[in-house]
This record gives structure tokens, C-alpha cells and sequence, in this order.
């Protein structure tokens, strides 16, 4: 069976777990436009501030800060720095012929780690609920990391 073909249920279970952190990362691109909107602020650039349908009435404020729009790209940020490394590794754990359980247990584990996390940083919980629920997802990215390269030396 081909490794990396949608008929080997361990890389569908990637191309799953890939497809859901993508779109989510995705979405909060449109989820930081549609918190400008609504905050009618936010914006980073000079030129946002020119009269448009979508800003009828610039205001110099607008290009300040706004705690609702930095929290979402703040969220975006998290994303971004942590989803590519997912898919990279993800990508290799597959190509290990790990068993379906332990790749459902994994890659799954990782995106419910990432979903909740966005849930905690959207709703401003602590700090350490934050943490806890990066932690899990930094284990799991580094527990397939690790197996991929134990199978790769031949360990």
C-alpha cells in the first residue's frame, strides 16, 4: 500500500488533522478582518485610514492598538508559529508506518490541543490553561518528531 495515498488510513488521518489546523489557520486571517469591522479600529497601515465604503469616517484612532483585534492576531501568531512544524512532522510520522491507533491518538490529540487552545486565548482564560493546553500539543509535536527520527536511525 502506498504510504502516502488517501487509501492508507494513517495518512488520511494526516491529511484530516492537516486540513483542520490549515482552514483554522486560515480563518483567523477573516476573523481578524471581520474584528476590525467590528471595532472600526485596529488597523496597522497609513492608508487604512483613507475614506472608503468599508470606512466611511477615518479616525487616526483607528490605527491605534485594539486589545479584541491584538488578541486574535496575537492567536494568528500562535498559529503560525507552531502549524508548520506540525505539518512537516506530521507529514514524516506517516512516512514511519506508525499503527492507525497511535497516529489517530497523536495527530488527533494535537488538533483537539490547538482547537482548545484558540477556545482559551478567544475567551481570555489564564495564562496557565494556555500554557497547559500548548504544552500538550508541543509534547505530541515533539513525541512524533522523536519517533520519526528513532525510525529514521534505525534505533
Amino acid at each position: 500500500m502506498d504510504k502516502l495515498g488517501l487509501q492508507n488510513p494513517v495518512f488520511a488521518t494526516y491529511v484530516i488533522a492537516a486540513t483542520i489546523m490549515i482552514l483554522k489557520a486560515v480563518a483567523m486571517s477573516w476573523l481578524t478582518v471581520v474584528r476590525m469591522m467590528q471595532e472600526k479600529g485596529g488597523y496597522r497601515s497609513p492608508e487604512d485610514l483613507r475614506k472608503t465604503p468599508l470606512n466611511p469616517s477615518p479616525d487616526p484612532k483607528q490605527l491605534l492598538p485594539n486589545e479584541r483585534v491584538e488578541r486574535i492576531r496575537r492567536i494568528q501568531m500562535n498559529d503560525l508559529e507552531n502549524l508548520p512544524f506540525f505539518l512537516v512532522a506530521g507529514l514524516l510520522f506517516v512516512i514511519t508506518d506508525p499503527s492507525l491507533l497511535w497516529a489517530r491518538i497523536l495527530l488527533y490529540g494535537y488538533v483537539a490541543s490547538r482547537l482548545l487552545h484558540f477556545a482559551a486565548y478567544s475567551t481570555a482564560q489564564t495564562h496557565d490553561m494556555r500554557a497547559t493546553l500548548w504544552t500538550i500539543g508541543s509534547l505530541i509535536l515533539i513525541g512524533i518528531t522523536g519517533w520519526t527520527l528513532i525510525v529514521a536511525i534505525g534505533v
